[in-house]
């Protein structure tokens, strides 16, 4: 790779090797003047990842200083994030690295993405304007994107191997990098190298805490769970019984529950009964459909509910709406109209005022 490639993916082995020649001490990273801008780059790359979106600058390879500056931000943000030790921020930061990655993968030309895989141990082949990849390497990759038309059932493949779009496999390699990142996460750092980065986490803290507040905002002022539509009670009297939901249940619960005000911890005791409950597994999943991924999911209507298979005995109500967050407003408008009603009719009606005798 050209200096600008390493620049753009510091996370790649060559990267790492091109700044170890540079024999750079962490410390002078930490708290020399002359890395003042690596350090504010490294905090901005940690801001802008709790944002949903790391910039990337254009870079050139007689741009000296900005590779450098890029080069030397990574390491920094890797050690900022180390030192706050949040696994939402670990996500996340991953997560936003790995998109960055992406955006600039899809543009590169079919060589260089050859030669990129190789750095994570994967072999592809170039046939038809299109790449083949062993089903084993597709399944490793594939395997946390949940959409159908990821699933090797619905791939054309032939000896084994999986045919795929130069941009299908520039965001195959975006799981591949969010998974390195993520796995090296936290880095060891010692007090004194947490005290000396002090000055850009407060900063950091806040945005983070910020941000992890808006998750389970609702419309709604209360949960009213014998309000929920027959598909919903039916998903978590089966979740509770400990039966293994189909991932579009699984989905369709989440994102309901996080729209009508549920907390991420509310919804992970729900899931303690699955027979195959991961509790890092599905925290990470409950906190994607919530939005740590900068997209918040939205339950699914009724009539996707039904090509999938998960409409539940629908009822008159059901048959009156087209999306199961309109059966909750539905049921709640007509709980609170009867409850004002009740009120209403046993209010005594106030007495008449007596005339004052003189």
């Amino acid at each position: 790779m050209d200096n600008k490639d390493l620049a753009l993916y510091p996370y790649t082995a060559e990267a790492s090797n091109y700044v170890a020649s540079l024999d750079f001490s962490l410390d002078r990273l930490i708290s020399s003047r002359a890395f003042d801008s690596a350090r504010i780059r490294g905090k901005d790359r940690v801001l802008q990842a709790i944002a949903g979106e790391i910039t990337t600058p254009s870079i050139s390879n007689s741009d000296e200083q900005k590779i450098l500056l890029e080069l030397l931000s990574y390491p920094f943000s890797r050690i900022l994030v180390s030192c706050i030790d949040d696994p939402f921020l670990t996500r996340r930061y991953s997560l936003a690295e790995a998109v960055s990655s992406y955006r600039s993968l899809k543009t590169q030309d079919f060589s260089f993405l050859e030669d990129f895989a190789k750095d994570f141990d994967i072999g592809v082949e170039l046939h038809d304007s299109s790449f083949r990849m062993h089903f084993t390497d597709y399944i490793k990759l594939a395997s946390s994107l949940k959409a159908i038309e990821w699933k090797l059932v619905n791939r054309k493949m032939l000896h084994g191997n999986v045919s795929i779009s130069k941009e299908e496999f520039s965001r195959l390699l975006q799981e591949g990098i969010k998974h390195r990142i993520e796995s090296k996460l936290p880095v060891p750092v010692s007090p004194e190298i947490a005290e000396s980065c002090e000055p850009y986490l407060g900063e950091i803290r806040s945005a983070l805490e910020e941000r992890k507040s808006n998750f389970g905002g609702s419309e709604f002022e209360s949960i009213e769970s014998d309000l929920f539509p027959p598909c919903v009670k039916h998903a978590i009297a089966n979740t509770q019984a400990g039966v293994n939901l189909a991932h579009s249940m699984r989905f369709a619960m989440t994102s309901f529950l996080l729209s009508i005000g549920m907390t991420v911890d509310d919804i992970m005791n729900l899931f303690t009964a699955s027979p195959d409950f991961d509790i890092e597994k599905a925290r990470y999943q409950i906190e994607h459909i919530a939005g740590s991924s900068g997209t918040n999911y939205k339950p699914p209507s009724c009539s996707t509910m039904q090509t999938y298979g998960n409409c539940y005995a629908p009822d008159n109500v059901c048959k009156k709406i087209k999306h199961p967050l309109n059966y909750y407003r539905r049921k709640l408008w007509f709980k609170n109209r009867d409850a004002m009603k009740n009120v209403q009719e046993n209010t005594p009606a106030s007495a008449p005022e007596q005339s004052s005798q003189n």
